[in-house]
C-alpha cells in the first residue's frame, strides 16, 4: 500500500510517505500560517522526493487528540485531496498508533498522553480494540489505578509529563511510527466513513 500520512495533531506537524517499500517523513513547524502553507508543504514533499499524488492510494490523517485549528485545517486539506484525487482517506487517532506495535500484548493496554497539562487515556485489549472511552484522568488517579499496568505514552511528550508518571512500572514510551498504520488499516481498527476531529476538553 503506498500512502500519505498527516499529523498536525501537536505544535509540531509531520508528514510521513510510502511509495513502493520506500518511506520518508518530514517535520513542519507550527506557526499561524500553517493550515494556509499545508497543501504547499505536502505537494513540495511529494516533489523532494521524486513522487506524485497519483503514486498513492490512501491518504491517513490524524483525528487527534490535538489542538482545534491543527486538526480541522490538516483534515479538510486531507479530505479535499482525497477527493480531488479519487483517494482512500482514513482517519486514526494517537492513542491507537500509539498502541499498534503491542498487538495481540496478553493484556490490556493503558493508552495515554499530556493534553493542555491534563491527562486523557483509552483502554484497548489484546487485539487493539477500544474497550473504554476516552477518559480525563488526574495525575494521583493514574499513579493509583494504573500503577502496574502496562501502559503507552508517546515519545514526543516524555518530557511534558510528570516524573512521578514516568517512573510507573510498565510504561512504555513509543516513538509514534506511521508506516504501522497499513497493518492497522488491515485489521479494520481505523475510521473510513466519519473523519472528523477529536476535541478534549
Amino acid at each position: 500500500m503506498n500512502f500519505l500520512s498527516i499529523d498536525c495533531s501537536t505544535d509540531v506537524s509531520s508528514l510521513f510517505l510510502k511509495i513502493k517499500n520506500k518511506t520518508f517523513s518530514k517535520i513542519l513547524q507550527s506557526d499561524k500560517s500553517n493550515n494556509d502553507l499545508l497543501i504547499k508543504n505536502i505537494l513540495d514533499f511529494f516533489k523532494e522526493n521524486n513522487a506524485n499524488l497519483g503514486d498513492i492510494s490512501h491518504i491517513f490523517v490524524n483525528q487527534g487528540p490535538g489542538n482545534f485549528s491543527g486538526l480541522r485545517g490538516s483534515i479538510a486539506t486531507a479530505k479535499g485531496i482525497s477527493i480531488s484525487n479519487n483517494l482512500n482517506l482514513v482517519g486514526y487517532n494517537t492513542f491507537l498508533l500509539c498502541s499498534s506495535k503491542f498487538f495481540e500484548k496478553n493484556e490490556p493496554i493503558i493508552s495515554f498522553i499530556k493534553f493542555r497539562k491534563k491527562y486523557f487515556f483509552q483502554k484497548f485489549n489484546k487485539k487493539l480494540g477500544a474497550i473504554s472511552k476516552i477518559k480525563e484522568i488526574n495525575k494521583e488517579e493514574l499513579i493509583k489505578n494504573y500503577t502496574n499496568e502496562f501502559k503507552t505514552l508517546p515519545q514526543n511528550i516524555a518530557e511534558t509529563v510528570d516524573k512521578d508518571i514516568l517512573k510507573l512500572n510498565n510504561l512504555n514510551t513509543v516513538n509514534l511510527d506511521h508506516s504501522q498504520l497499513e497493518f492497522l488499516h488491515l485489521k479494520g481498527l481505523l475510521d473510513k466513513d466519519l473523519i472528523k476531529p477529536l476535541y478534549l476538553s
